[in-house]
């Protein structure tokens, strides 16, 4: 496949409401290559979570379209769909949404379990692994290899999140505040993390973000107010 990146073109979101629309999204335009990164700030309530969700292929937009790598997932069957998402989008959340039965590792692997065979019947089991442990040793975390999440810190929980949005090699990671349940120190050390990472894997990085110093940490940054989102120059 040949990666063109995120295009969003004319995007609008609107709810009904009892008195009447309401509008979050107003004709959200714009595009990212791969490897590049981006921050989106806004008050709480601007549509910053909806956007995201638009992006993440987990809600549709009112009007408009979504593509990623030239294909857009909100035309594809519900089933195509989430294969879409699970193959193409890597999801990190402000909380960790780890699996307390389940260790570093196995947490890891859990999307390639949702993912099932491959097209040649096989599970793809040993590189699923192989992948796992790199990512884990990419992260920082060998040593907590078979650790559970109540075990860990709040920025290894955190870490092993990153890592296990990396699992299935996405296009495109998005991040819905991602520090914003840690310390300063953890804070700063996620954030260098999510941009060596992003590097390495060359993905296309999108962070939500109501921490001035995660948003000047990306080289592109967007504001989203009165449901326009507007490009910040820095």
């Amino acid at each position: 496949m040949t990666r063109t990146g995120l295009q969003v073109s004319a995007v609008t979101k609107t709810y009904p409401t009892a008195a009447g629309p309401l509008q979050v999204l107003s004709e959200v335009d714009f595009h990212l290559a791969p490897g590049q990164s981006a921050a989106i700030t806004g008050p709480s309530g601007s549509g910053k979570s909806t956007l995201l969700y638009i992006l993440g292929a987990l809600e549709p937009p009112s009007t408009g379209t979504v593509t990623l790598d030239g294909q857009n997932p909100h035309t594809l069957t519900t089933r195509d769909l989430a294969d879409f998402r699970n193959r193409q989008i890597g999801f990190v959340f402000q909380d960790h949404c780890l699996l307390p039965q389940l260790s570093v590792l196995e947490n890891v692997l859990v999307p390639t379990l949702v993912a099932g065979t491959t097209r040649d019947g096989k599970t793809g089991q040993a590189d699923d692994l192989a992948h796992a442990r790199m990512l884990i040793d990419q992260v920082g975390l060998t040593s907590r290899l078979d650790h559970r999440p109540a075990a860990l810190s709040g920025g290894e929980r955190q870490r092993v999140a990153i890592a296990r949005a990396l699992i299935r090699r996405p296009g495109l990671v998005l991040c819905d505040e991602p520090t914003g349940n840690l310390d300063a120190d953890s804070a700063a050390s996620i954030t260098a993390l999510l941009l060596e990472l992003h590097q390495r894997h060359q993905t296309i990085l999108i962070v939500v973000t109501h921490s001035p110093t995660l948003a000047a940490a990306m080289p592109v940054r967007f504001e989203l107010g009165r449901g326009a989102l507007r490009r910040r120059v820095a």
